[in-house]
This record gives C-alpha cells, structure tokens and sequence, in this order.
C-alpha cells in the first residue's frame, strides 16, 4: 500500500471511494455527481486529496479543506472526510492516510488539523485517540442548516 497526493488524473479511482464513502453516510449513490463535487474540488484547488491504494485499486482516501484562526493569523486544515473501504480495515490505511494529512499540514505550515466524526462511530474515535488527536473541550459546535 501507498498514499500519495491525489491529482485530477486519479479522479476515477476517487469517485468510486468517495461515493462509498457517502453511502457509509446514508446517502444515496450518485457516482456521477461524486464525480463532478472531486472534479469541482481539483478544478478550482479547494481541496487536499490523499489516496491510499495497492497495486489493484483504491483503499481509502481523506480530504482536506483550508482554514484559517483568525486570533492566532494562520491556516488550517479541516480533515473533512476520511474513508477506507471495509475490505482494508484494521490494515492500518487510515492511520497511513492520517499520517499524510499530518505531515502536508506541518509541511505547509499549518496551526493545526480538525475534524469531527458521529458520536456513534467509536471505531474512529478510538483511531484519533490512539493517533494523538485531543477531543475538544473547550467550545460547543453548532450547525445550521440552510
């Protein structure tokens, strides 16, 4: 296995993970508008793509997106999606896949890296815990729809 930098070229590839990935989510497929969001995203350089993958096809892939603190003036990175097909669990794929995340992140000079996950999904939170990642404790989030 290996991660690297996705780049447009490896957009078929991503858009099979990435439609997986929102089925994992509850939503339903739609491969061809997984494959417009991917190519949106590398088109207009909005996002950083890491791709694990062996020699046969793709394992897992997470996505950053950019950020900013404005009281501390720096980037930062919102580890927004992180996904690893089921046949490749427990092989250490999202660990690699969080490790690229990391090193990009220092490599450009980021703050810091963020992310959230379901309070249901104990299997990923056990992975952040045991990778380094600190549960937030000093602030509430919210959302609004819109």
């Amino acid at each position: 296995m290996k991660v690297r930098q996705a780049s447009f070229v490896d957009l078929s590839q991503l858009t099979g993970l990435f439609d997986a990935y929102r089925q994992f989510y509850g939503q339903k497929s739609d491969v061809d508008a997984a494959r417009r969001f991917l190519s949106d995203r590398f088109e207009h350089q909005q996002s950083v793509i890491f791709i694990a993958d062996d020699e046969e096809a793709g394992l897992g892939f997470t996505q950053l997106y950019p950020s900013f603190s404005s009281t501390r003036m720096m980037r930062t990175l919102i580890l927004n999606d992180l996904f690893v097909i089921p046949e490749a669990r427990k092989r250490g794929v999202a660990k690699a896949l969080l490790s690229a995340a990391t090193d990009y992140a220092r490599q450009i000079g980021a703050l810091r890296l963020s992310l959230s996950t379901a309070n249901d999904n104990l299997s990923a939170q056990a992975l952040y815990d045991a990778d380094g990642w600190v549960r937030e404790a000093l602030f509430v989030s919210y959302n609004k729809n819109l």
